[in-house]
């Protein structure tokens, strides 16, 4: 039983300082602040404070000593997440524990392709350590400079190389985690096949924190491409873009690492507010796709590949121009575009509608056209940047106030144009939550589109190793 009293939190906070020392605690509202707020400046939470373990023997005892007293936790990695779901949003006494300073690399198995390290590792700093060894970490996120493994894992974040090698869950081969009544879940296993019962690792990658704090993980890595070519084509519309991307499969011997669209929107936001992003082709286009090919074996020639994907592509007339990258700066120029899109989108500051949606991949132009004709008959002059991993079906949406729209009006008109961007997507055989999770943000949603089945299976997980909702309470389970 939870002794939940002004004395027994007191006491608890005390025990967990003297577990973590000065370093591993924070309380003063200045110093927490960057916890109890997301990315994109949600609301601020309420936390009696942060705790910072270095290990996960200190993790397990900081839940024991907050959950036996009441206090509720929200286990937070590098706080890049879009969807409120690593920040405070209950009015129950909490603490938020962060895995900053769990960032060890405990085991590197080159010959294994394997890799176990520990949640507070940034996902950039994942790839350099294997880069090293001549392996390829295949995760890749526009926040890759924040994003932690932790965080990254119990969101079951995609990226950019979905195409090739899946989301973070196909990356996983094992997991540690700390659970609700603070024992230790040890699965980090590096193994291939284990067929021995069920595949516990699978309730944590996706589950946000309401299961456990995940501490450690195991990842398979892959051979390190050591020829790269990169891409930016004009093309007139989507439905060219998906005949491109059939194609480019087929003949790049499935080469593809990313495949990724943008309209005209997105270049013009990008070289609106971003610094040093220029247009790299001559003439605008209604539509791009950046696109770019990977190998291992320096005997592959991917550039042959890639200007015979062009030709092919400009005859059909599918593309109409194109640049390919001839050095590592214009390449990483080219990203620049597509990866900035977040941050430029927050600096536009316009009021607007955003979604992550998914839909099969050979539905992804029938879900822009219907989509943005559904809305902009509930508010005609939506202005559209609709961009992301065509890919994988995952497209990033985003639709803002017309100009001469009051804010009122605006307010009216959003919860029928949300549902319209969604329900569009559902009844093409999509998610209306593609790679950023649920969190508390999308609550409503999953109890309005969710299947009652897979609900009720949640909530039974949840019961099972959560029964008093300690664990990021308000997140995830409707």
């Amino acid at each position: 039983m939870n002794d939940q009293t002004p004395q027994s939190i007191d006491a608890a906070l005390a025990e967990i300082r003297s577990i973590l020392g000065p370093k591993g605690w924070l309380e003063d509202p200045n110093d927490t602040l960057k916890y109890r707020t997301d990315w994109r400046g949600a609301p601020e939470g309420e936390a009696l404070g942060v705790a910072r373990p270095s290990t996960t023997q200190e993790t397990s005892a900081v839940v024991k000593a907050a959950v036996k007293a009441g206090i509720c936790i929200v286990p937070q990695g590098g706080n890049t997440g879009l969807a409120i779901g690593s920040v405070p949003t209950e009015e129950r006494p909490t603490i938020i524990v962060s895995t900053d300073r769990l960032t060890a690399v405990r085991n590197l198995d080159p010959d294994n392709y394997a890799m176990v390290a520990e949640a507070g590792c940034v996902i950039q700093n994942m790839q350099a350590v294997a880069a090293e060894a001549g392996r390829l970490f295949p995760l890749s996120l526009a926040s890759e400079g924040s994003s932690t493994v932790g965080g990254t894992l119990s969101t079951n974040a995609g990226g950019n190389n979905t195409i090739k090698y899946g989301n973070t869950r196909e990356q996983i081969l094992g997991i540690e985690a700390v659970l609700a009544d603070g024992s230790v879940f040890d699965g980090l296993e590096t193994l291939r096949k284990n067929n021995t019962g069920y595949d516990m690792k699978q309730l944590f990658i996706g589950a946000e924190g309401t299961l456990g704090i995940v501490t450690a993980a195991a990842f398979r890595l892959m051979p390190l491409p050591r020829v790269r070519e990169t891409a930016m084509l004009s093309v007139p519309s989507p439905r060219e873009a998906q005949k491109l991307l059939s194609s480019a499969r087929e003949l790049s011997g499935d080469t593809i690492l990313a495949f990724e669209i943008m309209p005209r929107a997105a270049f013009d936001l990008a070289i609106r507010h971003i610094d040093g992003i220029t247009d790299p082709l001559s003439e605008p286009s209604p539509w791009y796709v950046l696109i770019e090919m990977g190998t291992p074996s320096p005997l592959d020639d991917l550039r042959a590949k890639l200007e015979a994907i062009f030709a092919e592509a400009m005859e059909q007339g599918w593309v109409t121009d194109g640049v390919i990258a001839e050095s590592e700066g214009q390449r990483r120029e080219l990203w620049r575009i597509r990866e900035e899109q977040a941050e430029a989108g927050k600096r536009e500051g316009t009021p607007r509608i955003a979604g992550d949606v998914s839909v099969p991949v050979s539905r992804v132009a029938d879900y822009l056209e219907q989509s943005q004709a559904a809305m902009s008959e509930c508010m005609p002059g939506l202005l559209f940047n609709c961009f992301g991993h065509m890919g994988d079906g995952n497209i990033h949406y985003t639709a803002r106030k017309p100009a001469g729209v009051n804010d009122a009006a605006w307010e009216e008109k959003k919860p029928d144009l949300t549902a319209r961007m969604y329900e569009t997507a559902l009844t093409l055989g999509g998610s209306f939550s593609a790679e950023h999770g649920i969190g508390s943000e999308k609550l409503p949603y999953l109890a309005k589109y969710g299947s009652p089945s897979k609900i009720a299976l949640m909530k039974a997980v949840k019961q099972a190793l959560d029964p008093k909702n300690m664990m990021n309470p308000g997140k995830v389970i409707p």
